[in-house]
């Protein structure tokens, strides 16, 4: 992965991480999990990546969070989105829609009387 796709991503962590709370509460190592199955394996997030990200979520109360057991009964944080989180959800999808769009356009864009190669 370059460089300029692991900045992306990260920019994109929260986003990714909503979605995945959008679906069901889960611990960490689930999200990453999940991540990872639904890329083909293309997005692996790492602790340090993770567990900030979660962090700074949690303070802007987008996601709440609470003990339990996991699927190999080890106690874990599982976490959940809020009714905020859930609107910044739709919001930051939006927003990708928006600039997926406009990225088209561009990619799409040819010069007067040039063939699209």
């Amino acid at each position: 992965m370059s460089k300029s796709e692991v900045e992306l991503l990260q920019g994109t962590l929260d986003v990714l991480i909503l979605k995945a709370l959008s679906l069901g509460p889960r611990h960490g190592a689930a999200l990453v999990r999940w991540l990872e199955q639904v890329t083909d394996g293309q997005l692996v997030v790492e602790e340090g990546s993770l567990y900030p990200a979660l962090h700074r979520m949690q303070e802007k109360a987008w996601i709440s969070s609470e003990w339990g057991y996991s699927e190999t009964h080890r106690r874990s944080r599982f976490y959940s989105l809020t009714d905020e989180g859930r609107r910044q959800l739709l919001e930051q999808m939006d927003a990708w829609v928006r600039t997926v769009r406009m990225v088209t356009r561009v990619f799409s864009a040819q010069a007067p009387g040039n063939p699209p190669r």
